[in-house]
């Protein structure tokens, strides 16, 4: 299975009296998205679902993945993807989905980052995800502890200084 791990894009600035869950994407935010999601499309991502938190920037953040992605599949929510949610939940969430061939997960940090060190065998590894950032990993065990590899990482840096052309960002 292909995972693609999409932490939310720039959320507006916290309002008094409003809970977290319901910050909106920036404008910037969705634009970062945007270039972003552009340049996994030409490199062929295509998930057959989209898990996403409940938080409005992330629910946003998925519809934006599924139009720029150019995908009908659905949006489903799952509290497992909350900001602060354990990435063993996560998993379970993502693996009770086994027999989709990709999907992508719209979430937050720290979730997202240690959700991809889980994948990849190691709690002890550092994630760094930027807001925008899209993670690639390929998985082939369903079990308690998956086994991951790494395929890629693009950030929103590397969206805008690659002009969305593979490989441009490197010369």
């Amino acid at each position: 299975m292909e995972i693609y791990l999409l932490r939310h894009g720039a959320a507006e600035s916290a309002v008094p009296g409003t809970p977290d869950s319901a910050r909106p994407l920036a404008e910037h935010g969705r634009q970062d998205l945007r270039a972003v999601l552009r340049l996994a499309r030409a490199g062929g991502a295509r998930p057959s679902l989209i898990l996403s938190s409940p938080y409005l920037r992330a629910l946003e953040s998925a519809g934006i993945a599924r139009e720029t992605l150019g995908c009908s599949c659905a949006i489903l929510q799952a509290e497992a993807f909350t900001p602060n949610s354990s990435p063993y939940d996560a998993w379970d969430e993502i693996r009770a989905r086994k027999t989709e061939a990709s999907v992508l997960i719209a979430a937050h940090q720290p979730l997202i980052g240690s959700l991809a060190a889980f994948l990849l065998g190691s709690n002890a590894l550092d994630v760094a995800v930027p807001a925008a950032a899209l993670i690639r990993v390929d998985c082939e065990r369903f079990g308690a502890h998956p086994k991951g590899v790494l395929m890629w990482m693009l950030t929103p840096e590397l969206a805008r200084d690659g002009a969305g052309t593979p490989g441009a960002a490197a010369r």
